[in-house]
């Protein structure tokens, strides 16, 4: 009897910490799918691909990616989180090939699903300025999310524009 109190007792802590992280987890499975499925169309792209732009002046299929991780590392050091030390923020955009670009990305996608998770539900309505609108940190968190999946919307119309099916979609 003793045993059965202690593992509803254990599982209702369980239960209680994950409804008290219920927007970070829902946001952070979210993300998880919109990135597994930006990582899907970079790997679809073959290298030469990775220059096309469909006009000048517009980022081509690698800088769109690079943007994306930018753009993880930028949204998280204004909630607080800054890049991993062997991150070069400055020349991240100068990074060049199929096999690096993704794995940079992946490396960003990475940091920014370890991180939503660690900002505290009670900071959730802390007002923080990201430069280009001040919002709270939930806020920030689902900027994270749609900023991945606006470019997974730009890359989807890449790919169709090169012939490249989305592999989701086959």
């Amino acid at each position: 009897m003793k045993f059965l109190l202690m593992s509803i007792l254990t599982l209702s802590f369980y239960g209680m910490q994950a409804q008290d992280n219920l927007a970070q987890t829902t946001i952070q499975a979210v993300l998880t799918g919109n990135q597994a499925q930006v990582i899907q169309l970079a790997e679809a792209f073959s290298e030469e691909q990775y220059d096309w732009r469909p006009m000048e002046g517009v980022n081509s299929v690698g800088e769109a990616l690079l943007h994306v991780a930018g753009g993880n590392y930028f949204l998280a050091s204004k909630m607080g989180f800054a890049p991993p030390e062997d991150v070069d923020m400055m020349n991240l955009g100068k990074i060049t090939g199929k096999e690096n670009i993704i794995a940079a990305l992946k490396k960003s996608n990475a940091f920014v699903l370890e991180k939503i998770v660690e900002v505290e539900t009670a900071a959730l309505n802390e007002e923080v300025d990201f430069g280009f609108a001040k919002m709270n940190k939930l806020g920030g968190l689902l900027a994270m999310m749609e900023h991945n999946g606006e470019h997974k919307g730009q890359l989807i119309a890449y790919a169709r524009s090169n012939g490249v099916v989305p592999p989701w979609s086959k």
